[in-house]
């Protein structure tokens, strides 16, 4: 079961980081998702998500700060006719002050939005609940 740490940011303003997935992922092309990246062996689900915030956006340790995190979620979907069997562990972090995102690869754009609004994006699995559940 692939275990993945998820990670939406939210700045000063309230608006909440969404980042659409580029042709070049493996899974979920094209949907909008937040930061989110494998956990490897021996990492820990929080260390994953500091990592892929690096990675994917720009943004250092010491530029946001957690605010919130979920129990893990378990859920199995199905993409392009594979089966897949996931374990999601969301956190909820803001950014400490203005910072430039600089996505990686993995994305072909970004937006901010105001936190109701995901119900006007096509999203990865799952991320309208979280943003429900994150934002009471």
């Amino acid at each position: 079961m692939p275990n993945v740490a998820t990670s939406l940011l939210l700045n000063n303003d309230g608006n909440l980081l969404i980042l659409k997935r580029s042709n070049k992922v493996k899974t979920y092309k094209g949907l909008w998702g937040g930061v989110a990246g494998y956990v490897e062996k021996n990492e820990k689900p929080y260390e994953t998500a500091i990592k892929e915030i690096k990675e994917e956006v720009g943004l250092k340790k010491e530029d946001v700060s957690l605010i919130k995190k979920l129990d893990p979620i378990v859920f199995t979907d199905f993409y392009e006719q594979k089966r897949y069997d996931w374990e999601i562990f969301v956190f909820l972090f803001e950014i400490r002050k203005k910072s430039k995102i600089k996505i990686d690869w993995e994305h072909s754009e970004y937006r901010w939005i105001q936190p109701s609004e995901i119900i006007n994006y096509n999203t990865v699995p799952h991320l309208k609940d979280v943003v429900k559940k994150l934002m009471l």
